[in-house]
Formats: C-alpha cells, structure tokens, sequence
C-alpha cells in the first residue's frame, strides 16, 4: 500500500536521519487527550503535533469546525518542527487513521510527497511489544519546505452544489451511516445528509484494516469508478480522509469538501435530507 508503513518498517527505520515521525493522537472534544497521551508514552523520537493551533484555523461563519489554518503558517509550522522538502514523513494516532489522516492530507495538499501512514498506529506498536519513550522530543528546524499547492485536491460548497444531481459526479458522505441517515447527531445542530449523497462509513474501513487488500479496495470502491469526479466528506475534515487515502490506494482521485457537513448545514438555502422521517 503506498500511502502506509508497517509496524515492521518504522522499527527498521526509525533512526535514519532523514525521517520525521509525527504523533498526533486527538479526541474530539478533549483537547488535552493527545498530549496526555503522548506523556505516557510514544513512539521514541516522535514528535506530538497538536491538532488545534497547527492543524485547523479559526473557526468562522462558514468553512466548517476545523477549517484549514493559513498554508504559510503551516508550512513555517512543520518546518519548525523538522520536515523539509527532503524528509520523509511518518504520521501515526491511536490506529483510527482518521486523526493521522489530517496531517498526511495537508502535507499532501501543499505539495509534499514522502508522507505515510503507520499502518495499526501506536496501538499495533504496543502489540508487537516495540517499546515507548516518555521523553518529549524537542524537534530540531528542518530546512526550506516549498509549497506547491494542488487546488484540485479541494472543494467548497459550490462545487458540491453544482455536484448535486450531476450524473457525472458523485458526493460521498464518510459519517457513520445513523448520521449520515439522520437518526442522530452528536455534534453539528442539524441531524442529515447532503442530497444524492452517497454513504461510505470511514468505520468500515478501519475495522476491516488488517484484510483490506488491494483487491478488496477495489471492490469496495468499485460503484464509483464511472464518475468524473468523487467529492468526499465527512463532518469537518478529519475522518473523511481515511476514504481519500484509501480510494487514491486504488486510483481513484476523490476530492476534499473539506468544510464538510458543518459547512454545509451553515448555509440556511441548503437543502437537508433525513432519511430518518422520510422527508427533506
């Protein structure tokens, strides 16, 4: 898989001078989770990358919960915190992907391409008995990291509307399928889903991992090959970026509505479907 390194890899590599490993275990809701995390124990010479400040912007009207911060600051960001335009990446959370996910899309999108996933996170570490470090790494300045955006990478909520009923485009909602149907809604204050939206659970994806071959990718993914192009999200950003990393596993090339349905349900003219009552 191009987009992962195994457990296996990492214990191999993991001192080679020209790679960044980055631990950025997150829960929603709980700011301090990650940190706290990382201070009982991590992978040896990670470096804990927090997830509000660096990874998310200030939150407006529009652009959803976790809004991208300024691409500048991010560069300058993980520049400060060793990446360079020749280092590899490595990225890790709880094993969920979702959270590594985030990272792994930005470095992505401003044009960096030696960056993984660790594959099971720093739980499938602990499970192969690799040890932990409780020290905290002061990360050392990396040189120049140059940014190469790719626009096409993202959408906004104009593209998804133009997507809506186009039969050449597809909008794929990566929410649990209750809140994709409307049944619940944890977060955001309107339950529902996108019109013609299309629900494949980022769960799924992550409990099948250790089966998740190429083939099996494809299958997953196969209804949406016939489309010219794939808008994915999810509520704000995150989680929606375990589907992109899998379907550009098998060629696909999904696009981020990164506002997701947050930004969605922002605007009062767009329309909401809930399955669960059986009306718009």
């Amino acid at each position: 898989m191009k987009n992962f390194v195994t457990t296996n890899w990492l214990k191999d590599n993991l001192n080679k001078g020209n790679l960044v490993v980055f631990d950025v275990r997150y829960q929603l809701g709980n700011e301090d989770y990650g940190l706290e995390e990382y201070g009982k124990g991590h992978i040896e010479g990670a470096i804990f990358v927090p997830m509000e400040g660096i990874l998310t912007g200030a939150v407006k009207a529009h652009g959803g919960r976790h809004p991208l911060p300024d691409l500048n600051d991010f560069a300058s960001n993980m520049e400060k915190f060793g990446v360079d335009d020749g280092k590899t990446v490595v990225v890790y959370d709880d094993g969920e992907l979702a959270m590594a996910g985030r990272l792994w899309w930005m470095l992505k999108y401003i044009g960096k391409d030696e960056v993984f996933i660790l594959k099971g996170g720093i739980q499938e570490w602990t499970e192969k008995g690799y040890g932990l470090s409780r020290e905290k790494v002061e990360p050392a300045r990396g040189g120049a990291l140059t940014i190469n955006k790719k626009p096409r990478m993202v959408a906004d909520v104009e593209d998804v509307r133009k997507a809506i009923g186009d039969a050449g485009q597809v909008i794929v909602d990566s929410r649990t399928p209750d809140r994709y149907r409307g049944e619940i809604e944890p977060i955001d204050r309107i339950p529902g889903h996108i019109p013609t939206a299309v629900n494949y659970p980022w769960t799924e994806l992550v409990e099948d991992l250790g089966d998740m071959d190429h083939e099996k990718l494809a299958a997953h993914y196969s209804d949406l090959g016939r489309y010219d192009r794939i808008f994915v999200h999810c509520g704000s950003g995150i989680t929606g970026t375990v589907n992109i990393m899998f379907m550009d596993e098998v060629g696909l090339e999904p696009v981020l509505y990164l506002g997701g349905y947050s930004d969605w349900i922002s605007y009062e003219e767009n329309e909401i479907v809930r399955e669960a009552e059986g009306e718009n």
